[in-house]
């Protein structure tokens, strides 16, 4: 029997077919024994009736000091079991008190209450929460993962008793590149478990910022808007106005006061004068 997974160049295609005694055909990814271990993985694990979920999301929060929030949505997340991932801190100006943007990994059975606590560092404008079921992909990278394990041990045990220099050769490349394979989709595994077990959050904290005054973009408009300047100067003199009236009048009072005391020192002053 001939070894499946070997090389394809020229070379290997010319040679004679390597047979060995009880030599049986390695599973490859694709073939009927993968197909039978799918079907049997998927089978077990639809029997334990878990589903797969990976849930991320965008969460918006208008805080009064957005720097402050950032640091208390932190220990909300740590104390639930999770981590941030990224965070991103913009510091106050003249016009508003900063904001802050946090990429949060959540353990997914403690989401709803963490999402109220974030949402409780201020107003909540925005939530947003997707949520993608991915049990089949989940089922078809572990049923890949056992076949390519079997493969790699059936063949491994193959090469502890080959002793033709051909078969040899064949295997090693065999193992070399399901064994590759076998990382790749145990990486692929691990990352789907790590989206599935912790949800990703977006959190944008920002503040409260006084919206920009709508400039006239017609006649109508402009005549409108200067004629609501003239009555709101005007407005502002009648008070400027009715202000200053009580210390003008206090003034007058001083005035006229100072007034008479000087014509009296100036008449006093006069008469010697007439005497003489």
């Amino acid at each position: 029997m001939s070894l499946a997974g070997c090389t394809t160049s020229a070379s290997d295609q010319s040679a004679p077919a390597v047979s060995e005694p009880g030599l049986s055909q390695p599973s490859v990814p694709g073939t009927s024994e993968e197909a039978r271990v799918t079907d049997a993985t998927a089978g077990q694990l639809l029997a334990d009736d878990t589903r797969s979920v990976v849930t991320t999301g965008t969460v918006t929060v208008t805080a009064d000091d957005p720097i402050a929030a950032a640091s208390e949505a932190v220990r909300i997340v740590e104390t639930a079991g999770g981590r941030v991932d990224a965070r991103t801190e913009n510091a106050p100006t003249e016009n508003d008190n900063g904001s802050a943007t946090l990429s949060l990994r959540i353990p997914s059975d403690s989401l709803g209450a963490t999402l109220d606590g974030l949402k409780a560092l201020g107003d909540a404008e925005h939530v947003a929460i997707n949520a993608v079921d991915v049990t089949a992909q989940a089922q078809d990278l572990d049923a890949r993962i056992s076949a390519l394990r079997a493969s790699v041990d059936r063949l491994t045990a193959l090469l502890a008793t080959a002793t033709d220099t051909k078969v040899l050769i064949d295997l090693e490349t065999a193992i070399s590149e399901r064994q590759g394979n076998l990382e790749s989709m145990e990486a692929q595994r691990r990352s789907l478990a790590d989206q599935v077990d912790l949800s990703t959050i977006e959190l944008s904290l920002i503040s409260v910022t006084d919206a920009p005054l709508a400039q006239p973009d017609t006649f109508w408009d402009g005549l409108v808007a200067g004629w609501a300047a003239f009555t709101g100067f005007v407005g502002f003199l009648l008070v400027a106005l009715g202000v200053l009236v009580p210390w003008l009048a206090l003034a007058g009072v001083a005035a006229l006061i100072a007034l008479v005391v000087i014509r009296r020192r100036r008449a006093a002053r006069a008469e010697p004068v007439d005497a003489a």
